[in-house]
């Protein structure tokens, strides 16, 4: 097993001090001490570190560019987000660089990769579905580079980071479907190794218990786009599973249930209610219109740019980790409303 290369992280755990003070004590920082920087490049020496190539070209080569990694650019709500970072980075004098990893974890190390060798100067990034290694993230982090998460966040990796709270989104919208009547509430949940599919899930749950209805297990099934909505939907109901209302991750799978519920000679919402989550433009697009729970998408990316422009420019050096939570909001339209 080839050794794990030394790390700022493991200079400053052995000297007992930041990684940003030995990063500044290599880079001889008139703030930090002549002592100090001399034990900092004697242990750095003894220990043979050798910075990361791909982050010092980050941090040593200023551009004025901010890397932007989203999951999928076709959504409305990412697009709404880089809308907001854009119109912050531009009052600040940034250059935005757009990737996306197709919710891949090898295409959201490649983007990384590919956004270094573009010399931008800090990240805004919403991490796949399937990332759950943290260590290209900490890699940057550990030789000073900033990065700023948004919408979706890693699990156990601190970070600044903007978010929605998605578990009172979640229960604002199955309260709606309960208020409307509906006690056997479908989940078409999204994967429980991200952090927002397991907050949706859990302001679901929660919304049954501030309403004393029993939890069913098997009306949380694993769904979350439209191919996977109209493959699964004719299944769930040959199986005879009783519900009558469908809460969706997403308002790309809320738009499969409907599509294959009017397959199955079912109507939205007469039959069956359907509920999505997101706003995003395929909501009013179909027919019924969907209801759904908005996301402020062009807030967070103003918030998310705001908050990664105050880590570039500060000179103080702030250890303490930021996070913003938005509230989203429940926006009723023809899918769970009779007209």
């Amino acid at each position: 097993m080839k050794p794990h290369p030394v790390t700022i992280k493991d200079i400053a755990r052995e000297l007992g001090v930041s990684p940003s003070t030995v990063s500044r004590a290599l880079k001889d920082h008139p703030d930090i001490s002549e002592e100090t920087r001399r034990v900092v490049k004697e242990l750095a020496d003894r220990l043979k570190y050798k910075p990361n190539a791909i982050a010092l070209s980050l941090k040593n080569r200023k551009s004025n560019v901010v890397g932007v990694i989203i999951p999928q650019i076709v959504h409305y709500f990412f697009s709404s987000v880089i809308s907001g970072i854009d119109e912050v980075a531009t009052k600040y004098g940034y250059s935005v660089m757009i990737a996306q990893s197709n919710e891949l974890f090898d295409k959201e190390v490649e983007a990384m990769a590919a956004l270094a060798d573009g010399r931008i100067d800090g990240l805004l990034i919403s991490i796949s579905k399937e990332t759950v290694k943290y260590d290209h993230f900490r890699q940057f982090k550990e030789e000073g580079i900033e990065i700023v998460f948004f919408d979706r966040i890693p699990d156990d990796f601190k970070s600044d980071s903007v978010v929605i709270d998605d578990f009172q989104g979640a229960l604002k919208a199955v309260q709606h479907l309960i208020d409307g009547g509906h006690k056997r509430i479908l989940h078409l949940a999204g994967p429980q190794t991200r952090l927002i599919g397991r907050k949706r899930l859990k302001g679901y749950l929660q919304a049954l218990e501030n309403n004393h209805i029993p939890f069913d297990e098997k009306l949380v099934v694993s769904c979350d786009t439209f191919d996977k909505a109209l493959e699964k939907m004719p299944e769930l109901v040959s199986s005879g599973l009783q519900f009558d209302a469908v809460f969706t991750v997403n308002d790309f799978t809320a738009a499969g249930v409907i599509q294959s519920l009017k397959l199955l000679g079912k109507l939205v919402p007469d039959d069956m209610a359907v509920v999505g989550y997101g706003d995003d433009d395929i909501a009013k697009m179909i027919y019924p219109t969907l209801t759904t729970i908005r996301q402020p998408g062009k807030e967070m990316g103003i918030r998310a740019m705001e908050m990664l422009h105050k880590r570039l420019s500060s000179i103080e050096e702030n250890t303490e980790i930021v996070s913003e939570v938005l509230q989203a909001e429940l926006v009723q339209r023809n899918s769970s409303l009779r007209v």
